[in-house]
């Protein structure tokens, strides 16, 4: 395990995966999920959106082998480790913290179980209700329809993304807002 942690394989990894994992952020913030699609600009509301990003290219790379599988244990390993390190930014104490972690560790896979049966099925109906019920389940999100659009084009895009090109550190998710809209 401290050879994972601390090796060069590891060292060799981050510089993939710190690519990969900035383009995730990157595609999670992006100012139109939260001004045009009314995804809440909170705390919840960008650990939803790293979240579905996280999945898309988890489900991307789900079921290869090799470097691939690497880096996609890797990235989830840093997901972890920045949701962590944001709850300590936001004042939860180191007692509160591990408790909060399974929670959202919990909302974490529940989230990704629900979309990729949702796109397993080619069901938009299916994910479009799983994305209103995780980031506005408090009432009638319209914009929910344009989401699942935008993750039906973000599941194509990078299924068009070699694996190669991927595991080189190179990862592009598509701009917000540009999916017919």
């Amino acid at each position: 395990m401290f050879k994972r942690l601390f090796g060069a394989k590891r060292q060799t990894n981050r510089e993939i995966t710190d690519p990969l994992y900035g383009a995730i952020v990157a595609a999670a913030r992006q100012p139109y999920f939260y001004s045009h699609l009314n995804v809440p600009d909170t705390p919840l509301g960008r650990f939803e959106m790293l979240s579905l990003h996280m999945f898309l290219l988890q489900h991307r790379l789900h079921g290869v082998e090799g470097q691939a599988q690497d880096i996609a244990q890797v990235l989830i390993d840093e997901f972890f480790l920045d949701v962590d390190h944001s709850l300590r930014e936001l004042g939860i104490s180191d007692v509160g913290v591990p408790k909060r972690m399974k929670r959202l560790a919990k909302m974490y896979y529940g989230r990704t179980a629900a979309y990729a049966d949702a796109l397993e099925r080619q069901d938009d109906e299916v994910l479009v209700a799983a994305l209103r019920r995780n980031i506005r389940p408090d009432e009638e999100w319209l914009e929910s329809a344009r989401l699942a659009a935008y993750v039906k084009e973000a599941v194509q895009n990078l299924s068009a993304q070699t694996l190669e090109s991927i595991c080189a550190g190179s990862l592009q998710f598509p701009r917000a807002g540009e999916q017919g809209q």
